[in-house]
């Protein structure tokens, strides 16, 4: 893999193709400006917005998200967070569709609890199967599930998002055997969702194979934000090339660095 392969390895989105294949959240920051450093910083070329607690110009009265944050710099990408039933996550969609003048990608997520925030999978797959059907393109938070995630790109989700760990603990990844196994199932991106912590849970998601990682907390509850969205830009790039190249064969025993067969003594 030449250098010149690695820079033009993009990710490629319901036929959209990004070079940044790390995607931020919009929420946690302390103000509008952190939230615009913190997203320059990171190299994001799409951000997550949750359409129930972002003002996208419905509250005229108050702070746009979309005067930091503009559709034409970011592909913005609208999520269901809060939802905890089909009807309320597919008004959300509809809803995000009105205000930002038709666009159809979002994300889906429907939690089926408060503690742990864990996708309920059966309404997923209700929900994500009427928007599918609504025209709407679906990136999926899921459970590492295999059979599901393969269910889900069968009706039609443009990506399926696993979760590492709980959205928000920042616990890292703690089943990369089922990350693993989904990604080397599904032909839609895998990309890792909610768990991530700091810089060395992104590289080892994307050195796993996965196509890209969402996260919002790693970066807006770091003491410094805007620092810790350019570890994770360099994270994901470092991974990246790391998975293409290919590791080493574990072994073992030592094997030395320098062979002694040809010495002179």
């Amino acid at each position: 893999m030449t250098n010149h392969q690695v820079v033009s390895d993009p990710l490629v989105i319901a036929g959209v193709t990004y070079q940044s294949r790390l995607l931020v959240g919009s929420g946690k920051y302390k103000d509008m400006e952190e939230t615009r450093l913190a997203t320059e910083a990171s190299g994001a070329q799409i951000v997550t917005v949750a359409v129930r607690r972002s003002n996208l110009g419905q509250n005229p009265n108050e702070p746009n998200l979309l005067e930091v944050l503009p559709p034409s710099k970011y592909t913005l990408l609208p999520n269901t967070a809060g939802c905890y039933n089909v009807d309320d996550a597919v008004r959300t969609c509809m809803l995000a569709r009105e205000l930002l003048d038709g666009h159809d990608l979002v994300k889906l997520e429907v939690l089926g609890d408060q503690k742990t925030l864990f996708p309920d999978v059966r309404q997923t797959l209700k929900a994500a199967e009427i928007l599918i059907k609504d025209k709407f393109k679906v990136m999926v938070y899921t459970s590492d599930d295999l059979i599901i995630a393969k269910e889900l790109e069968a009706m039609g989700c443009v990506a399926v998002m696993p979760l590492a760990a709980p959205i928000g603990s920042g616990l890292g990844i703690r089943n990369p055997y089922n990350i693993r196994f989904i990604i080397e199932e599904l032909k839609v991106p895998v990309i890792v969702d909610a768990g991530v912590g700091t810089a060395s849970d992104a590289a080892i998601a994307m050195e796993l194979g996965c196509a890209g990682v969402l996260m919002n907390t790693a970066i807006a509850a770091a003491k410094n934000p805007v620092l810790m969205a350019s570890a994770m830009k360099k994270a994901i790039e470092a991974g990246r090339e790391a998975y293409l190249a290919g590791r080493m064969p574990r072994k073992q025993y030592a094997s030395a660095s320098s062979p002694i067969d040809g010495t002179f003594f």
